[in-house]
This record gives C-alpha cells, structure tokens and sequence, in this order.
C-alpha cells in the first residue's frame, strides 16, 4: 500500500524535491504553501512556484495565511492519517501540536551543513561568510529551528563564481536526488536520527535589504561574497551622486589605490584590502542589466572617480 505524504514548500527550491518524489510514484496527497500574493501595484496574484506545479500535477494544495492556531486545518491533517511531511523552506514555523500529527514525523530538507546556518537564509549566508561548501542536511522537525535530529547530510562545493542562485538550483537538484534515498528508510524506520552538536550552531538570519549596501573599506573578496551572497534579490549595491547601482557579478582583479577609487574605465574598483574587483554586470537604478561594456558608454562614472563619494 502506498504510503501517504504531505508535502509543504514554497519557492521554486522546492519544486525539484517534489517532482522528483511524484515523478518516482510516491503518493503526496497534499500540498501545502504560502498563499498567493499580491504584485506591488496589486495588478496581479502571484501564485508561489509550489502552488504551480502542485496544480500541474492535479495534487490537492491548500494555502492557509497561518497554520498557528489553525484547529481547520489541525483537524484536516489529523483526519488525512499521513505517514511522513517533506518540508522544504515553507516559510512557516510548524507548531508544535501539528508535529505528530503523521506516523514518521515531519522530515524537513535544509539547505546548509547543520548545525551551520539554522534560519531562514543558508545559502546566502554560507555565501557571504566565504564558505568552501555547502550541502543539505535531512532532519526531523523539533519545535526549536533547525535544531533536531539529523539523518543524513550531503556536501558541494562553493567555487568562487558561485552565486545564490547557482547555489540554489545544485542544492534543490541534490535534495531531488537524495531524497529518494532517504524516505523509504525513513518510513521503514531504517536510519537513525542523529542529535545536532548545538554548541556549534550558527544563524542565518533573514536578509535585510540594507546589508545589500558595499562598504568599499572592506575587503574585495567580502565584497564579492557580498555580490554572489545577494543575487538576485536584494543585491548588493552602491550609491553614486544620488544613483543606485546594483552589482550583479564581479569577479577579483588586481590594481591599487584608495579604497572606492575607480582604476579604469571598465569599472575596476579599488576595495579596503588595497585589492581590487572589477564589475561585470550592473543595473542603474531603474535601468535593465547591462554587461559592463554596454554600461560604460553612457556612465558617468569614469577612472578616476571614487565611490564613496555618495
């Protein structure tokens, strides 16, 4: 008999995880994720990526604003009698009450080494902290974040031309993979759920658009963490005479001078550690990308000009 499984997950970083576990011939019977939402102008619903392919694939998805204090939807999960929840960056804390509610727990996929990197922003953080790896941990859901048992961990690397997104999409395609590995002997009661060493955990706490903000005393390589760490939302950025302008890839160079003075006209920028980046691609505020080549035709922003000059 096939064993019966809720899944709740939001963006599209859990959209692999669960085609792979329809695609295989599991059973999920119910999806949860966030509500839809409104576009900035309220022009549109947006729809989240879960939510899109959970219709696709004809699974039933509910959508509730909170599960907290939640008796409608405590009494549907109660009555669906589900073996195991697959949880993947839902965006909601699942309460305590709701956690036996199915036979094997709830088993979220969290995209960091636990105990690194709790919280709600892994990836960007392991990015921005100029981490070497990076992978997904399986765990069983406790009422503390992140904190219980984990299973199974699996690593990547993180090269130095990594970004967020890049990250994102390996991390989401490993989790696709492993967790079939991993769900037949969670049901079967085959693997063993080991404790978390808490003394070493770290957080990864929401992005805050003003960490977006390149200070250019620090060093180049911090600054590009910085840029890979928040692409593509928020970004990190820079202002100039007024203008904001988001770094959308750079990469290290060499070249010196005062910190923020622009060495060429390619947008080499001098960074604290009197090393260098040069800027690849760029957005002005309120302009598409551009390739820097493109950029530097119209800029004002010439060699010999220095960026901390606001």
């Amino acid at each position: 008999m096939l064993k019966k499984i809720v899944f709740m997950g939001t963006p599209l970083f859990a959209v692999p995880i669960l085609k792979s576990l329809y695609q295989n011939g599991y059973l999920v019977s119910t999806v949860y994720t966030q509500p839809p939402q409104k576009s900035q102008r309220g022009q549109r619903i947006n729809k989240s990526p879960i939510q899109g392919i959970s219709e696709t694939l004809s699974i039933e998805c509910r959508t509730p604003i909170s599960i907290k204090d939640n008796i409608e939807e405590f009494e549907y999960l109660k009555k669906l009698e589900a073996d195991i929840a697959i949880v993947v960056a839902y965006g909601q804390i699942i309460p305590k009450k709701f956690l036996s509610l199915t036979k094997k727990g709830f088993i979220n996929i969290h995209a960091s080494l636990l105990p690194k990197w709790r919280g709600a922003a892994p990836i960007q953080r392991s990015i921005m902290n100029l981490e070497k790896e990076t992978g997904i941990s399986i765990m069983k859901i406790e009422e503390k974040l992140d904190a219980g048992p984990v299973c199974n961990s699996y690593k990547i690397e993180i090269s130095q031309n990594d970004n967020s997104e890049k990250i994102s999409e390996k991390l989401s395609l490993l989790a696709g993979k492993k967790i079939l590995e991993n769900i037949d002997n969670i049901l079967n009661d085959k693997v063993e759920f080991k404790k978390q060493n808490h003394n070493e955990a770290t957080y990864a706490f929401k992005i805050e658009k003003s960490e977006g903000l390149i200070k250019w005393d620090e060093t180049a390589e911090n600054i590009i963490g910085k840029v890979n760490g928040l692409y593509p939302s928020p970004g990190a950025y820079f202002i100039y005479k007024g203008e904001r302008y988001k770094i959308l890839k750079a990469e290290l160079a060499s070249g010196m001078g005062e910190s923020g003075d622009v060495l060429d006209d390619s947008l080499k920028i001098c960074c604290g550690d009197k090393k260098s980046i040069k800027v690849l691609e760029i957005q002005r505020q309120g302009k598409r990308p551009q390739n820097i080549n493109e950029f530097i035709l119209g800029s004002q922003i010439k060699k010999g000009s220095n960026l901390n000059n606001v």
